[in-house]
């Protein structure tokens, strides 16, 4: 039996980035049932990618016959298009399977033991310059840090943040917001900054003008790559990736992807959309491999659920395994 619910987050603190700013998460819940077993996936519906939290449910229950009927994660693949309702119905199925028999996903994958603490980025969020650097020295514990930028000033965004954080790994994520103009100007101040990492600086599809562009920061393809297909055409343009499990469509995607990138010579780095750490425990198994992690998006939220993940030391700890994927029976569980 299949059931989708929608579930509101409020955030703690609102999130700018250049497309505008969110004060909550609207994500769709799947709860998958069988034989006395539960498996939940949680996905965000994304308004960048033509996603609503109604066409997500719409869309993956059309699927409810078929996951009645016994749908396996190969056959959701060839039933369901990338994207939030498929993230949030396959990453149900990794549950269910984990829980169906007493064996974690981290074992299922060959990965025996318990999840490993990452040291993930966390988002410094689009403001004056002056408000980012007082909220990245918040952030001064911590090795890697993402900052929002947009057209506007990114200079002056950048030089803030690096001055409030002299040590820190820095990620620039212009969200698709820069020209090749713009991102050439800029290179004296990423290097002059120490940036290692430029996101998605010009929209996607306007990938050709990269080409042959050599740029001081490794540029990451995030809105441009969704799955395994869109490498060939990323080769030659970014150096890194950006994996995230809404647009792989759930965890078997985004190990195809982690397998086609790093075979083809590309970095790794995983993301998250605002969510819970519902969506967070599923993308652990990604990011322990990855160079760069930015799984931050549970912290944003004024309430997670029990047993959610935490920044500790430095550190981001990962969910207790009652939460997904730990073999555990959801009726002894009993997840927030």
């Amino acid at each position: 039996m299949l059931n989708l619910a929608h579930a509101s987050h409020p955030l703690a603190t609102p999130f700018r980035i250049s497309r505008g700013v969110r004060t909550s998460t609207e994500v769709v819940v799947a709860t998958i049932r069988r034989g006395g077993f539960t498996g939940r996936g949680e996905a965000l519906p994304y308004a960048r990618y033509g996603e609503s939290v109604a066409s997500v449910i719409e869309g993956a229950s059309l699927l409810s016959p078929a996951i009645a009927g016994g749908l396996d994660r190969r056959g959701l693949c060839e039933l369901l298009s990338p994207g939030a309702a498929r993230n949030a119905l396959d990453c149900a199925l990794w549950d269910l399977e984990s829980r169906q028999q007493g064996t974690p996903v981290s074992a299922l994958l060959g990965q025996p033991g318990a999840l490993p603490p990452l040291a993930s980025a966390q988002t410094v969020s689009l403001d004056t310059p002056e408000r980012m650097a007082e909220a990245a020295r918040a952030l001064a514990r911590l090795e890697l840090v993402k900052i929002k930028v947009d057209a506007s000033d990114p200079a002056a965004q950048i030089r803030a943040v690096r001055g409030a954080l002299p040590g820190a790994r820095l990620i620039v994520d212009p969200n698709e917001s820069w020209t090749l103009e713009l991102l050439e100007s800029l290179q004296p101040v990423l290097a002059e900054a120490r940036i290692d990492l430029v996101e998605q600086p010009l929209p996607a599809g306007g990938d050709d003008a990269l080409s042959g562009f050599s740029s001081v920061a490794r540029l990451c393809a995030d809105e441009s790559c969704h799955t395994a297909s869109d490498l060939p055409r990323l080769r030659g343009r970014y150096q890194v990736v950006n994996i995230k499990l809404d647009k792989t469509g759930g965890l078997t995607g985004a190990l195809e992807l982690l397998d086609a990138a790093r075979a083809q010579g590309f970095g790794i780095m995983v993301g998250c959309m605002i969510s819970s750490s519902l969506a967070i425990a599923p993308a652990w198994h990604i990011a322990r491999h990855a160079e760069f992690v930015d799984l931050d998006g549970p912290l944003w939220l004024k309430d997670d659920h029990a047993g959610g993940a935490v920044m500790r030391d430095g550190l981001l700890q990962p969910p207790a395994p009652e939460l997904w994927g730990g073999g555990a029976r959801v009726e002894d569980a009993q997840p927030a």
